[in-house]
């Protein structure tokens, strides 16, 4: 028998490609050895994603590379987002399980500590990470804080985003009371290992996290449901720009 990789496509859900090597490192650096990751930048929508609007312009893009990358044969996607932008509808469309990364690095950090302290950018995303927080059960555990720096600043070594990110995971340990810290980022992913080793507490990185949960569910034989909530949409026509997302036939 010949031995076959577990292939999981890592989507970043924005468009900018520096950002996406930076996600492609980080889970790669995640992931088993028997695991073959593919990294995929979305082909249109907003450069980042920072608060409601961007997250809506960029789920058709992100949709269009999971279902491309499940034709070419993923065993499982992950949203690189940490709004997990379009995480329901991409369940529904797709037989694969998709794994939005603040709810797998919630998932970890819940096993670590008991508050946890999430960091993420601008504010803007401070209230949508909030109500993700609420849909995961995990309000009365975790603090949100907003670093106050655009997400591509963190692709800017002169930004002093880092410096600024460090200075609210110092708050959230002093006034927060928190015992881990989550990246509100994908884009942080490179930084997790160096801010854990510096403030002594687990920092949990939601794309490395993901990647682990897709491997575990794909060891253990589990795919998403297709009953109920996550079934495949009904077929009908689409109109104008958005055409070529009409549901297809549900597979034989």
């Amino acid at each position: 028998m010949t031995f076959q990789p577990m292939r999981i496509l890592v989507v970043n859900p924005n468009t900018t490609a520096s950002m996406t090597a930076t996600i492609e490192a980080a889970a790669r650096a995640a992931a088993g050895p028997g695991t073959a990751i593919e990294a995929a930048t979305s082909a249109m929508g907003p450069a980042s994603i920072e608060g409601y609007y961007d997250e809506a312009l960029a789920v058709p893009g992100l949709l269009a590379e999971i279902r491309r990358g499940e034709r070419d044969g993923a065993d499982a996607a992950v949203i690189a987002c940490f709004d997990d932008t379009g995480l329901d509808a991409a369940r529904a469309m797709a037989a694969i399980p998709v794994i939005g990364i603040c709810e797998a690095a919630l998932a970890s950090a819940s096993f670590l500590a008991k508050r946890i302290g999430i960091v993420t950018t601008d504010p803007r995303a401070r209230v949508p990470v909030e109500e993700l927080v609420a849909r995961y059960g995990m309000a009365g555990r975790v603090r949100v804080r907003a670093a106050g720096i655009p997400v591509l600043a963190l692709e800017d070594p002169g930004s002093g985003a880092v410096a600024r990110l460090r200075e609210e995971i110092g708050r959230a340990l002093d006034e927060d009371f928190a015992e881990a810290i989550v990246l509100g980022c994908a884009g942080m992913a490179d930084l997790a290992a160096a801010l854990q080793r510096e403030f002594g507490v687990p920092v949990v990185d939601g794309v490395g996290a993901a990647v682990r949960q897709a491997e575990a569910l794909l060891g253990l034989g589990l795919a998403t449901s297709k009953r109920g909530a996550y079934a495949y949409p009904a077929q009908k026509s689409f109109a104008g720009m958005l055409a070529a997302f009409a549901p297809e036939a549900e597979p034989a």
